[in-house]
């Protein structure tokens, strides 16, 4: 709102208003103003959850090997996130672009998805929240809201580089053909880096296009569930998903910045997207509101984000992922949450494939596999077997959740270093 309140104050030569035209003013402007209603917002949205005794039962004394307690803190404080991600992006992001639009969206519909869960695990005391199959109609939802606006929105549109030759040697020069709709995606490690899904379904003759957009769409849907179910399951230690998604944001923010600046697109050879630019306005509110979450939710944690919280950074990580076409980097930039979710598969699938045998078997010592690394032998049910028992010594939550940030920023370099390794 503000963005056309200054728009009109520019006509009138007001001092200072083309400020405001600029992506960079208004980025920062994002971050700080998500930081602080982040922090000052969260401090009374704490007091106001004790007050109101509103919190999840959590892991005990008994569970924990270094006894932390954490019965009692409150929870769904995803909603602190919430509000600072859409309060600065309403008042600095202009509402006409349709990237912004879709980014709303996202945050607003995952966010009630996971308060529903998170009420009925308070509210209704039942600790499974909402029902599983509920949780996956929904997140499929957004991905066939997503998936069918990229595709129908005359707006969303890539231009693509084509190389010049001049006196029969390459120039290194790279021009940018007229704006097209593509579904096109960057493909990491590869020269030629753009990977067009309508080539998979070239046997379709002249529907290849349509064909191609409806891939699209079907990986739109898992790219949204995957991540978001992953940054749920990473949701389990005092600041991990929170640190783990900030870190993300930032690399997500730089390839936004350079998909939408002509320059950039141009000197890194890949594909620049009009009007992505208030995409990083977007993602300096969700870096901004993560941080100031961190300032209560790092250990020992204050609140927790609950299923509010964390499947709506997962939504937001993948949508804004497939709409800068980059989704394809998600298993290396999002590796901690890949890890996190293929942990709790292959237990599970051990675990069945044990028991059809009348054997009691797992992989690790417990998944997620962040808690692989807290759990103790002596933990462990002397009548099952164990693949992994290492390491033997456990770590203290901190110590994990720090070293998996460390994880998470080499693979957030690897992610940047792939616009120049090909």
């Amino acid at each position: 709102m503000l963005f056309y309140l200054f728009k009109y104050l520019e006509t009138l030569n007001f001092p200072g208003a083309r400020m405001f035209g600029y992506v960079s003013f208004r980025s920062l402007m994002a971050i700080i103003l998500a930081l602080l209603i982040s922090a000052i917002f969260g401090e009374y949205f704490i007091k106001m959850l004790k007050r109101k005794q509103i919190s999840e039962t959590q892991r005990d004394a008994a569970i924990d090997p270094f006894n932390v307690n954490k019965v009692g803190v409150p929870t769904m404080g995803g909603i602190i996130i919430i509000v600072a991600i859409l309060i600065p992006c309403l008042l600095l992001g202009r509402l006409d672009n349709v990237y912004m639009l879709l980014m709303l969206i996202t945050t607003i519909w995952l966010g009630t998805l996971g308060f529903l869960d998170d009420y009925i695990k308070v509210f209704k005391k039942d600790k499974e929240g909402l029902h599983g199959k509920f949780k996956v109609i929904g997140q499929v939802g957004l991905g066939l809201i997503v998936g069918l606006t990229l595709y129908l929105s005359p707006d969303v549109v890539i231009r693509k580089n084509i190389e010049t030759r001049q006196s029969n040697e390459t120039v290194a020069i790279v021009h940018k053909s007229q704006a097209e709709k593509s579904t096109q995606t960057t493909i990491p490690f590869f020269k030629n880096n753009n990977l067009d899904y309508a080539d998979f379904v070239g046997f379709m003759g002249e529907h290849k296009e349509t064909a191609g957009w409806i891939l699209f769409v079907l990986v739109t849907i898992f790219v949204v569930t995957a991540v978001s179910n992953g940054a749920n399951l990473n949701d389990g230690m005092d600041g991990m998903a929170a640190g783990n998604s900030a870190i993300i944001g930032v690399t997500l923010g730089i390839l936004a910045y350079v998909s939408s600046h002509i320059e950039y697109a141009g000197y890194l050879n890949i594909m620049y997207i009009p009007g992505s630019e208030e995409l990083v306005i977007f993602i300096c509110a969700f870096i901004g509101a993560l941080i100031g979450f961190l300032w209560y939710n790092a250990y020992p944690a204050q609140i927790f984000m609950g299923d509010t919280g964390s499947l709506t950074i997962g939504g937001i990580i993948a949508v804004f992922a497939i709409i800068i076409h980059k989704e394809l980097l998600i298993p290396i930039l999002c590796g901690v949450f890949l890890v996190e979710n293929l942990s709790v598969i292959l237990q599970v699938r051990y675990y069945k494939s044990g028991k059809k045998k009348g054997i009691k078997q797992r992989l690790f010592k417990r998944t997620p596999i962040h808690d692989h690394f807290r759990t103790t032998l002596a933990q462990l049910d002397p009548k099952c077997t164990y693949v992994f028992t290492r390491p033997s010594n456990v770590f203290h939550e901190s110590k994990i959740t720090v070293r998996f940030w460390i994880v998470t920023i080499v693979l957030a370099a690897i992610t940047i270093i792939t616009l120049k390794i090909r």
